[in-house]
């Protein structure tokens, strides 16, 4: 495996690839990877010559009051992961190669950035979808790899792709969850023992709420009041949103639910964000 921090030695790696005729997957991450970060690369492997990760904590992503400097690096533990998964190149960029004096371009998806975690997080898609623009242009990929527990943030990439005419894959892939169902995400290593513990019942409210629909609970309003019911039910959590909107577009439903449904949820356990959802089929 390859570790690139340079952005020509990057284009001229994958440039040589795709003269050969090579398909490449990527998967661009902020490191501390975990079990789910390790599925993307798997599947990246399996359906590609050629597996590209990129790990950078970007700061465009992050408000004033958010993590950055705080939030878990391990670069070491990172690269063996990576290697041991299938990974063929890693590209660990520093803040300077990425966005260098005089950086003033940035990329803006309307519409469904205004919502959940939009509203929470102003400028947060802004940076997101900048930094991914970005890395795509340089890595140039075949097929690009997000998980579904960002289901926003897959949205908003989609629609970049699509909008933007832009010649590659976008290949959501389902969340990795530990075994009493908390979603795993790198920001679980904020959590102490007790928040950790209470934040089990972020999966259980998403199943009850699921229970409920498959049980002929048509109702967003209903289903919303169930999960933030069961959710406060833990002391420890404060709940940021609970919302229950369209999978495709993020609209909320005027009365009822219908096609493909999204339940997506954010809550604060001390200091520590998390966020989870789920996805409804009505029509499966």
């Amino acid at each position: 495996m390859q570790i690139v921090n340079n952005i020509a030695v990057l284009k001229l790696l994958v440039r040589q690839a795709r003269s050969n005729g090579q398909s490449i997957g990527f998967v661009p991450t902020m490191g501390y990877l975990h079990e789910g970060h390790l599925q993307l690369v798997r599947q990246a492997a399996l359906e590609n010559e050629l597996v590209v990760m990129s790990i950078f904590v970007n700061p465009l992503q992050f408000g004033p009051s958010e993590d950055f400097e705080k939030y878990p690096r391990n670069e070491a533990a990172d690269i063996e992961m990576a290697a041991n998964a299938g990974c063929h190149i890693v590209f660990i960029p520093t803040s300077k190669e990425m966005y260098p004096k005089g950086f003033d371009s940035y990329v803006d998806v309307q519409g469904i950035t205004t919502t959940l975690c939009g509203a929470a997080r102003p400028g947060h898609f802004r940076g997101v979808a900048t930094v991914v623009m970005k890395l795509f242009n340089l890595v140039a990929p075949t097929r690009a790899y997000f998980g579904q527990k960002d289901a926003q943030q897959a949205l908003v990439i989609q629609k970049m792709a699509n909008d933007l005419n832009m010649d590659l894959e976008i290949v959501v892939v389902p969340t990795v969850r530990e075994p009493d169902g908390l979603a795993m995400s790198s920001r679980n290593a904020y959590l102490s023992a007790d928040e950790r513990k209470s934040a089990a019942i972020l999966y259980q409210s998403l199943t009850a709420a699921k229970a409920k629909i498959m049980q002929g609970l048509n109702d967003p309003k209903q289903i919303v009041a169930l999960i933030k019911s069961m959710i406060q039910s833990e002391p420890l959590a404060v709940v940021e949103y609970v919302e229950v909107v369209s999978a495709d577009d993020l609209k909320e439903f005027e009365q009822e639910l219908q096609s493909r449904v999204l339940i997506a949820l954010a809550v604060r356990f001390g200091k520590t964000r998390l966020i989870d959802n789920m996805i409804i089929d009505l029509e499966a």
